[in-house]
């Protein structure tokens, strides 16, 4: 086997003939495939598994007035919601909460016809909702927790005394945590009755699902090109504030989002 190098910024790659490209990519195809196979028996075990009434009367703060957690299905069986890091006080929406934002209100029409409704949900006051919405151009729909206690039940809020125990509880277990807020999924269904339930949420990681830009940065060579620290999404901005060029190489910065295994 011959091969050459070429390199990019970040590292060299080898350069072969393309029987031997061939060869490895089939390889590397039997791989993918086994782990869609897996991502789907895991797909599969997800949608069976059982769910919880949601007896609580939760009531948020709505462009169209206090609204119950039944009313915001908008007509239809299953809510999935964004548990969107935006604090009272804050003066922007979480960067990494953004990032994931921003892929929202493309997809939301796909949603809806599949009868799931989308909706973000944080505990900044609407009005700071609608400044911060409007500032980034979105669209979806984005409500107000400030009134109730949504957050803390779905372990996405934490007050400043178990923030000074070192650990809270997310993500179904004890571990340190550096923000008040923290990032999550939730999805809830609706049956005939008008009752509601909690099916599943997911935390740390596991909202990687609404990062597709991720997805495809996975398929290049350089890949996600995150410096190997605690906060790997340091380099992400609120989209209107990257420079208007892209550097060659990442640029770390300050972020409010934690993520996990």
């Amino acid at each position: 086997m011959t091969s050459s190098h070429a390199r990019i910024a970040g590292g060299t790659h080898a350069v072969v003939s393309e029987e031997q490209w061939l060869a490895q990519r089939k390889q590397l195809l039997a791989r993918e495939k086994e782990l869609t196979h897996l991502q789907d028996q895991v797909s599969a075990a997800r949608r069976a598994l059982p769910w919880r009434r949601i007896a609580k009367p939760y009531v948020f703060d709505t462009n169209e007035g206090r609204r119950a957690l039944a009313e915001l299905f908008d007509g239809r069986s299953q809510l999935m919601v964004q548990h969107f890091m935006f604090g009272p006080g804050w003066e922007q929406g979480c960067p990494s909460c953004s990032y994931m934002a921003d892929h929202t209100d493309g997809m939301n029409v796909h949603l809806a016809h599949r009868d799931i409704t989308f909706v973000a949900v944080s505990r900044a006051p609407l009005a700071d909702i609608q400044r911060f919405r409007q500032r980034m151009g979105w669209q979806f729909r984005w409500v107000s927790s400030n009134a109730n206690e949504f957050n803390r039940d779905f372990a996405v809020s934490f007050t400043p005394e178990e923030l000074a125990k070192g650990e809270v509880y997310y993500n179904y277990g004890w571990t340190p945590f550096p923000a008040e807020e923290a990032p999550g999924v939730s999805v809830f269904c609706k049956d005939e009755a008008g009752d509601v339930f909690h099916a599943y949420s997911t935390f740390g990681r596991g909202v990687e699902a609404m990062m597709g830009a991720y997805r495809m940065m996975d398929l290049t060579p350089k890949g996600r090109d995150e410096r190997d620290v605690a906060y790997t999404m340091e380099w992400v901005r609120h989209h209107d504030r990257y420079e208007p060029a892209a550097a060659a190489r990442s640029v770390g910065a300050a972020g409010c989002c934690h993520s996990e295994a």
